[in-house]
């Protein structure tokens, strides 16, 4: 073999090798190279829509419940009225929560409709909740000023420049900046986001969880920074249950979900995340199975649609709910929020 070509062979392995061993130790010790997030918030416990499985989803009453069951973080979505008010609401359209066939953005705030007095809870086939008497979509104000000291994880759920900006000002507004995460699902809006002020939270987006996945299985994801402070993904296996999703879905997405969970669903890869100081949520799961295989994974928080259900599994479960000033870490809006940094 040409003397050449041998130690072209030794250099490349060399280079390799060294690649190799640098990405494994730092996926173990990333701190090397990247400074460690410092959130104010840490959430094991995180009520989707204010908990709809409880109560009409994403009202004032939802949230004060899902206060009053320890909740960590509320999760809600965002839209923009005809005449510019910031409402709560995951539905762009109301047809299907409200009976009405009209977009938010059509119409202004005072003649939005009353949500349905019965709900279907999208990630509880079968479950029919009968709602309670506030059944009013809220605005985000309302929410800031009535929930001061409860973390929010917001999902903005179109692009719109306006609504951007007028979630910003509330946020600073209400001096909310560190106890808000936002986000959506578009990498335009993302970047959109943190172009606006790097200093908020921001989640993943879509695209770029498909780059962390690719990051990750290429040794690369140790060597790169990351803007967003939380990973929020489906947990896939709650769809692949039969029953257990909204649609039936065909062999071709059960198959790519399938590939998805055993990409995805990886305690490696959710430590690096931890140790890096980026949080991860699984969402939206229902049942106690559920609670349990996110965990041990090592999630740092759920997204559900049943608090009392998530506090009751907490509470028999202690190891997942670490104590702060000797009580459990369940935030109650009447209690300053304590700082949950990581050692």
């Amino acid at each position: 073999m040409d003397t050449s070509l041998i130690i072209g062979m030794v250099v490349l392995a060399t280079i390799a090798g060294g690649y190799i061993a640098a990405s494994i130790i730092l996926l173990r010790f990333p701190n090397i190279l990247h400074k460690k997030k410092k959130l104010r918030f840490k959430p094991v416990h995180i009520s989707h829509r204010g908990g709809a499985g409880e109560n009409c989803e994403n009202t004032l009453t939802s949230f004060r419940h899902a206060v009053s069951k320890r909740t960590e973080m509320l999760e809600l979505d965002v839209h923009l009225t005809r005449d510019g008010e910031v409402v709560v609401s995951h539905d762009g359209h109301l047809l299907a929560k409200c009976g009405i066939d009209a977009d938010i953005a059509s119409l202004d705030f005072k003649d939005l409709p009353c949500y349905k007095p019965e709900m279907k809870v999208d990630f509880k086939p079968g479950f029919t909740l009968h709602c309670g008497e506030d059944r009013r979509i809220p605005t985000l104000r309302e929410v800031f000023s009535t929930f001061p000291n409860s973390p929010i994880n917001i999902d903005l759920k179109v692009y719109n420049e306006e609504l951007i900006r007028k979630v910003h000002q509330l946020m600073k507004e209400y001096g909310r900046e560190d106890l808000t995460i936002w986000g959506a699902r578009s990498n335009q809006t993302t970047i959109a986001l943190y172009k606006l002020d790097p200093s908020i939270p921001v989640f993943f987006s879509f695209t770029r969880v498909l780059a962390l996945v690719i990051c990750f299985y290429t040794g690369l994801l140790p060597f790169i920074p990351i803007k967003e402070s939380a990973l929020e993904i489906i947990m896939p296996s709650i769809a692949l249950r039969k029953g257990s999703f909204p649609v039936e879905l065909s062999w071709k997405i059960r198959t790519l979900l399938r590939v998805f969970d055993m990409l995805m669903m990886r305690p490696a890869l959710f430590k690096h995340l931890e140790r890096r100081g980026i949080q991860t949520y699984l969402w939206v799961l229902n049942e106690e199975e559920d609670f349990s295989r996110a965990f041990k994974l090592g999630a740092t928080g759920v997204m559900t649609d049943f608090p009392t259900k998530l506090t009751n599994f907490l509470e028999q479960h202690p190891q997942y709910w670490p104590q702060i000033d000797g009580r459990n870490a369940g935030n109650q809006d009447s209690q300053p929020l304590n700082s949950t940094e990581d050692g």
